[in-house]
């Protein structure tokens, strides 16, 4: 049981303490009040203090990240006046507020990806550094707790004109938003350093939000929900009900007209959650409204609410999620479009959005212990997450596009992943994203020790009250080969329960917006000491029961095959067109690999393609290579093709070779391809 706030106490100065911090990631881990009669997620995470990633492809990005990516975006902040907002707002310095009114948030955020990285990582530095920033955020909190430096430098010059006066425009101006961060920044930061510096903050702003809002008082709520993961989390690092009950309160009253003027489906709030069932509005408010309601729903016991977000995921994986597993479709309020509105070029597919609907696609696996949320969760991490961030760590996509003329400025002004935005939630989201990435691998239910991500490592872990280290010896992505050593410290019975991808039996999403052209039953194979064991399937997990003793190895074998997806005929921008994936990566054509352009190439569905690993390249990866037809001219008058090279790399990686032409769909008919060029 995680021991509570009360009994933890403060720690010394730059003392890191990893076995007592189980809820690090996701403070969904175990809970801190009521012992037996607590309500909770049937299935507990393993944190990810207790996993340590050390393959060929995560640990050299988690790496870069503590090294670049940290550093890069505090710098960043320094640069930009985020951080010296807050020494502004307390006195320190002179000035005005500077930037966008919700920047306050990115600091926070920041602040949780480094102590992330601190509880894995112990740094001196950057725990003395971490110390400075926060004086600076404790100086600017006002008396009573409140917390929001682009009121309190200077209350007459506040973006929403109010003055004095709080809570004005609680639709549009993130004070609620802002704290959310700062409430799990504070709770991270705390578990890493056992400091209380930020927490304390946290709390007295958490104390004045209950006395602020609630039934009889302030009715209204967050138009960019984000708090209630924050007081959930601070619920469970503290005991205390009243954040549980506050962050329900958020909920219950969204689409309430009875106590506040509705703000619209924009900020999901044009009516009671449990009558939502379909995905609309802005895309990162609804992952985290979403997540919220999951969290809420698990503490609780709320059937209503988990029927609601289930209708919702059921709404989203067949009607309105890309291939590579980004949401949000339209540019025009970073929202969700129609039932089947996927187009490729203004596609917008925020980072930040990437990163909700991971958030939310776990939390639902913890509820439902199902596999195909975490089909979601791996082909958003391979894609429409990852391809968010540079190879070198200092360059980001806002939006993530699923085809580029190398011309249209879709990336904030800039065709190719810029250093910062002057809206810079992504890069900061990636941050805290990162360093966490390992307490999603595994997760267990009383006897039961599920498997969930390929990638290798060392976990350390009890299950059924018996010490069990895990070490997993993996090539993946590039190689379906997986070896799981399992070491109990005595011999234990528990049940091994290993995700079988949805892509190994015909199912890119688990619902018929996509499927392969060519259905294959691949034959996946499954070893426990040399013998070979059926896969024994229980909800897309192969289920192995038995008495484990110290030395036993299982053999996962996934044949990655190159894979030919057509979409739903209901989405008329990928009509007539294919996409490639090869295992849970999905891939796309440049033209830096393709004679200079990509939009002109014409693909049949039958063309032979090989997979070929080149080291050298964009940090190492697979590519796909084969033959395609190049249209020559513009098809206004008569089409000519030619038969040329072709080659596709993975889409994370595009747009590190200079700005060009990129696609992931490729037309495999001509009226198609002609049409096209004709625009």
């Amino acid at each position: 049981m995680m021991k509570t706030l009360k009994s933890i106490g403060p720690k010394k100065s730059g003392q890191f303490h990893l076995s007592i911090w189980l809820s690090l990631l996701i403070v969904f881990a175990v809970s801190c009040t009521k012992k037996s009669s607590i309500k909770d997620y049937p299935i507990q995470p393993v944190s990810f203090t207790h996993v340590k990633v050390n393959d060929q492809f995560w640990a050299p990005r988690i790496e870069t990240n503590r090294t670049v990516t940290i550093p890069y975006d505090f710098k960043k902040c320094e640069e930009t006046g985020r951080i010296s907002n807050f020494a502004k707002a307390g006195g320190l310095e002179e000035g005005e507020f500077e930037g966008i009114y919700y920047n306050d948030s990115d600091v926070y955020k920041v602040i949780e990806g480094a102590s992330y990285s601190l509880s894995v990582h112990p740094d001196p530095e950057l725990d003395k550094y971490l110390d400075g920033v926060i004086a600076k955020i404790a100086a600017a909190q006002e008396d009573d707790g409140y917390l929001y430096t682009n009121r309190t430098i200077n209350p007459e010059k506040a973006t929403d004109g109010a003055g004095e006066k709080r809570w004005t425009r609680l639709d549009h101006y993130h004070e609620l938003y802002c704290v959310g961060h700062l409430y799990e920044a504070a709770v991270a930061h705390y578990q890493a350093t056992g400091k209380k510096s930020l927490l304390n903050v946290a709390l007295k702003n958490a104390d004045l939000i209950c006395n602020t809002f609630g039934p009889g008082k302030n009715m209204g709520v967050p138009g960019h929900e984000e708090i209630e993961i924050g007081l959930v989390k601070l619920y469970r690092v503290t005991g205390k009900e009243k954040y549980l009950k506050m962050a329900k309160f958020f909920l219950d009253q969204r689409g309430n007209a009875g106590g506040h003027k509705l703000y619209g489906p924009y900020t999901q709030d044009h009516k009671p959650i449990i009558k939502q069932d379909e995905a609309i509005g802005h895309a990162v408010r609804a992952g985290y409204l979403y997540s919220g309601i999951a969290d809420v729903a698990a503490l609780t016991g709320d059937q209503a609410y988990v029927q609601a977000i289930d209708k919702i995921w059921q709404n989203v994986v067949g009607k309105k999620i890309y291939i590579t597993g980004g949401i949000g479709a339209r540019r025009e309020g970073e929202a969700f479009g129609d039932n089947y509105e996927l187009p490729n070029l203004t596609a917008y597919n925020e980072t930040c959005a990437a990163i909700a609907n991971m958030f939310w696609n776990h939390r639902l696996f913890l509820l439902h212990g199902e596999a195909k949320y975490m089909d979601v969760f791996e082909r958003t991490l391979y894609n429409g997450f990852l391809a968010g961030i540079s190879l070198q760590g200092n360059e980001f996509f806002y939006p993530n596009p699923l085809e580029s003329d190398g011309k249209l400025m879709f990336n904030q002004g800039a065709a190719t992943r810029k250093p910062w935005f002057d809206c810079s939630c992504c890069p900061v989201n990636i941050v805290r994203f990162l360093p966490s990435l390992s307490g999603y691998i595994y997760a267990r239910k009383k006897n039961k020790l599920f498997v969930n991500l390929f990638i290798g490592g060392e976990a350390n872990l009890k299950i059924n009250g018996k010490q069990v280290q895990l070490v997993q010896e993996t090539k993946y992505p590039w190689d379906g080969r997986v070896k799981i050593f399992v070491n109990p410290v005595k011999q234990a019975d528990f049940s091994m329960n290993i995700r079988i991808p949805g892509w190994t039996m015909n199912r890119p999403i688990p619902s018929d917006l996509y499927r392969y052209v060519f259905p294959q039953q691949d034959s996946v194979s499954l070893h426990v000491n040399g013998a070979e064991t059926a896969l024994n399937l229980e909800n897309g997990f192969a289920k192995i029961d038995r008495t484990w003793q110290k030395g036993d190895v299982i053999e996962l074998n996934l044949p990655m095959k190159i894979r030919k997806v057509v979409s739903n005929e209901k989405v008329a921008e990928d009509r007539g067109k294919i996409a490639l994936e090869r295992g849970p990566v999905v891939f796309c054509a440049e033209g830096v690999d393709n004679h200079g352009r990509a939009l002109n190439l014409l693909l049949s569905k039958d063309v032979q393609l090989k997979s070929e690993f080149h080291p050298d390249l964009l940090h190492g990866v697979m590519v796909l290579e084969g033959k395609a037809k190049a249209l020559i001219g513009n098809g206004k008058k008569v089409a000519r093709f030619k038969k040329q090279n072709f080659m596709a790399i993975p889409y994370y990686a595009w747009s590190h070779r200079g700005v060009g032409e990129m696609t992931v769909w490729l037309p495999y008919e001509k009226s198609v391809l002609l049409a096209r060029s004709r625009k």
